[in-house]
């Protein structure tokens, strides 16, 4: 839990709100726990995104359609409700100029972070093919990716959490020098704030984006769902 920006800006918000409230960071290694506490509501991280759903009593509709959940509304009568406002928050960094808008695009990484940027991509009818380890879950691995695959697709996410500090030396395992001024790379790690996958991008010329605006806007999306 030690990557989760949420403690510092809620905390920040409460301030400014001039509320009474308190917002911790819980690393459980049961997650079944969660159906024991005394929360108000909750925020859900890797690598719960997705194992979290079992443990809920309702899922909104957008976190049913896109199978992840990454924000929880308690009720008074104790029923969990799943919401997945990691979507409004990846939708924030989409180019909306349809000439920044490529025909194509890889996902790297198949988790309850990717299946939020797979839903705001097929709203916005950009293709994607995915990229994982298991051969069962991508339509490439990592070793099977050409620089020709690379340079057909010229929007480039990381959803996974590789590069994130501490293990800031880690990168994605994809032919960088395939990368082309043309190229836009997203990442969804914001710590830090430029990640190897990113460097190896600007290195080359492609445009890079990290994935701060998406925290703050999901975070937001996250306090509307609290106070509705």
């Amino acid at each position: 839990m030690g990557h989760s920006f949420s403690k510092t800006y809620f905390t920040a918000k409460f301030e400014t709100e001039g509320l009474d409230c308190d917002y911790q960071n819980y690393d459980l290694e049961d997650i079944s726990l969660i159906k024991q506490s005394n929360l108000n509501g909750f925020n859900v991280t890797i690598p719960y995104k997705e194992d979290i759903i079992t443990y809920l009593d309702k899922l909104d509709e957008v976190a049913a359609e896109v199978g992840a959940v990454n924000t929880v509304r308690v009720l008074p009568n104790g029923k969990l409700i799943g919401f997945n406002t990691d979507v409004i928050g990846f939708e924030s960094l989409i180019p909306h100029s349809s000439l920044l808008i490529p025909h194509s695009s890889l996902i790297l990484g198949t988790g309850g972070a990717s299946k939020a940027v797979q839903y705001v991509l097929k709203k916005h009818g950009i293709d994607f093919q995915l990229v994982s380890r298991d051969a069962k879950k991508g339509d490439y691995t990592y070793d099977q990716l050409t620089p020709e695959i690379v340079k057909d697709h010229l929007l480039i996410i990381n959803s996974t959490p590789v590069g994130m500090a501490p293990h800031i030396d880690a990168l994605p395992d994809i032919p960088y020098d395939a990368i082309t001024p043309n190229h836009t790379l997203i990442d969804l790690i914001y710590n830090p704030e430029i990640t190897l996958f990113l460097r190896h991008g600007e290195e080359q010329g492609a445009t890079t984006i990290n994935g701060l605006a998406m925290l703050h806007a999901q975070a937001e999306a996250s306090w509307k769902v609290w106070n509705s």
